[in-house]
């Protein structure tokens, strides 16, 4: 038996607190979803899709002000670069009039500024008017650029462009409407295939926690034998399903367990319940005289059933182990040692010898339980035992462990019965001839786990168990 300190404590549940009208939720009532939105499928498929529309709002938003902001100073710097032009050729005319205004033909300059879209003036270095297109005053307000005219390093004038709403003027708000009609449909689209993405994911995702879901409630309706299996979905979700099959499993095991043990209670109680009650029908009819050999066997099957009562509480409070414990620091040599004190005139009126190994085995334990533990060992090793036989207990540490053997000479367990010689009321064919309940073993086995511990046997036919 390997026993290991560990910590114990209590869980409790809190009760769920009531809505604030301490009415319950119902359909429609505040704070209850609605079952026509609020499944899995549906949620994740708006996930999607809410995903998919914002990145495209996003993309949107950062692509047409990117790309205006970048149309914009692609227009400011031709229309700068076509106001430098219309000043170059303004100065190309004032050269070739003797470097003077006067009679310069500027009419290049103006057809220049006409082509682009703008209307141009050209005023010499005093601010006075030289030339102008003719609807330049009329184009007040519009965007106005402005260069000097400058003729071998001197400004001798300068040439102003406004320009309208045709030619580049129209550039930046065409390529916003074609932007953003351009990203309202890749929105559309983008919003299609993230509902079809959505749906495709969420079926993937929703099919099987539907299974499992009807499996849980196949089973709470009483259907024991209804399982999940095995299910195409993310990990998470096998994971899921094999841990219900699992848990469906270890319950019908426990279930077994319990119709097993209410089946072997009723079979041991059977034989003494029913020899009382013929001996005692006897004793009333007249049959049989009140004898003391009559009485003394009597008296044998209530003595039986008490130890039965007896050994039936003791298991129930093993099971309760783990929460009544009342561990302190102990050493593991001195409880085996006081419990084989206990038992050294039973094994001396047997004719068995008990040796004793015990090297100290601190641990953190509660002393009574682990007396019992070490009792019901050694009782069970001496039933087994035959006259000149010999029992060996020792304690010792593996690690942090403590650890005790008990090792006996006796008859043995056949390798197929070792399973389950801890199973509560079954006894193998080497008990079919002793006295007992068959739940010595088992009460051992319950304490050991409830102290973090375990207790494992092996054995050989004819040459004893440890």
């Amino acid at each position: 038996m390997t026993d290991t300190p560990g910590p114990t404590g209590d869980s409790a549940t809190e009760p769920s607190a009531p809505n604030g009208d301490g009415m319950r939720g119902g359909y429609g009532s505040p704070g209850t979803p609605d079952p026509r939105t609020d499944s899995l499928g549906v949620q994740l498929t708006l996930g999607f899709l809410g995903v998919a529309l914002a990145a495209v709002a996003l993309l949107t938003v950062l692509t047409v002000a990117f790309a205006a902001a970048d149309v914009s100073h692609l227009v400011t710097q031709q229309r700068t670069d076509l106001t430098n032009g219309i000043a170059a050729a303004a100065g190309v005319g004032w050269s070739r009039q003797d470097n003077s205004w006067n009679g310069t033909d500027l009419s290049p300059a103006l057809d220049l500024a006409s082509r682009a879209g703008a209307e141009a003036e050209i005023v010499d270095a005093s601010g006075s008017l030289v030339a102008s297109s003719p609807d330049f005053a009329a184009e007040a307000g519009k965007p106005q650029f402005s260069a000097n005219v400058i003729v071998q390093g001197q400004r001798v004038g300068r040439a102003i462009a406004r320009f309208s709403g045709s030619g580049l003027g129209t550039t930046d708000r065409a390529l916003r409407t074609a932007l953003v009609r351009a990203v309202a449909a890749a929105a559309g689209l983008a919003a299609l295939l993230a509902l079809l993405a959505g749906l495709a994911v969420s079926r993937r995702i929703t099919r099987p926690v539907e299974q499992i879901i009807s499996v849980v409630r196949a089973r709470g309706s009483g259907e024991r034998s209804a399982r999940v299996g095995a299910v195409r979905a993310p990990r998470e979700l096998r994971e899921m399903a094999t841990a219900l099959d699992e848990m469906a499993e270890l319950l019908d095991g426990h279930e077994r367990v319990r119709r097993d043990l209410v089946a072997d209670v009723a079979h041991e109680l059977r034989t003494p319940v029913a020899i009382l009650q013929a001996g005692h029908e006897a004793l009333l009819d007249g049959v049989a005289e009140p004898t003391p050999e009559q009485l003394s066997s009597l008296r044998d099957e209530v003595l039986r059933l008490a130890r039965m009562v007896d050994d039936l509480q003791m298991l129930a409070a093993a099971d309760a182990a783990a929460l009544q414990l009342a561990r302190r620091p102990c050493d593991l040599a001195e409880v085996a040692a006081t419990a084989a004190d206990s038992l050294a005139g039973r094994f001396e009126m047997a004719g068995i010898s008990m040796e004793r190994h015990l090297a100290p085995a601190d641990t953190l334990a509660d002393p009574r339980w682990m007396h019992h533990l070490v009792t019901n060992l050694l009782t069970n090793a001496l039933k087994f035992s035959a006259p000149g036989g010999k029992v060996v207990i020792d304690t010792g540490t593996v690690g942090s462990d403590a650890v005790l053997h008990v090792t006996d000479t006796g008859v043995g367990i056949p390798v197929a019965e070792l399973p389950r010689i801890f199973d509560r009321f079954w006894r193998g064919r080497q008990a079919a001839h002793t006295s007992g309940s068959g739940i010595g073993l088992a009460i051992a086995a319950e304490i050991a786990r409830g102290h973090g511990g375990s207790l494992s046997a092996e054995s050989e036919l004819d040459a004893g168990t440890r």
